[in-house]
């Protein structure tokens, strides 16, 4: 498992044994959005009546896994050669840290998804939403 893990760029074995360990069991959380929450990597929902508000991301959560995969983000912003369309589109939009924190939260998300499905780490997988 922490050998399929570590294969992301970005993640490295110290961050793949912490993220196991953590996680425990991979099917406690429904998604990887979830999973990125509880880490404390994406906005906090609330609302009622069918109006969702986004708020900030606070300090709450996983803290140790949450900073192995910011530096982990921040590495792959400042030595990959070939960081692929999404990140390229995103730095024209948002500041530095921001993108840092974007590409952790899609490293826990990948985390989440290798793991829950069991399947090894594919750099051009795309994902399909369920109908």
């Amino acid at each position: 498992m922490c050998n399929a893990i570590a294969a992301v760029p970005g993640v490295g074995l110290l961050t793949a044994t912490a993220a196991v360990a953590a996680m425990d069991d991979p099917k406690s959380f429904k998604s990887g959005r979830e999973f990125a929450a509880w880490l404390g990597l994406v906005t906090a929902q609330t609302g009622t009546g069918g109006k969702v508000e986004l708020l900030g991301i606070s300090n709450r959560g996983e803290t140790y896994l949450r900073t192995l995969l910011i530096h982990g983000a921040r590495s792959v912003l400042f030595h990959s050669k070939d960081t692929g369309p999404w990140l390229e589109q995103i730095k024209k939009r948002r500041r530095f840290n921001v993108i840092t924190v974007a590409l952790a939260n899609k490293k826990a998300r990948t985390i989440w998804a290798i793991l829950a499905y069991n399947r090894p780490y594919q750099n051009n997988h795309v994902s399909v939403r369920a109908a």
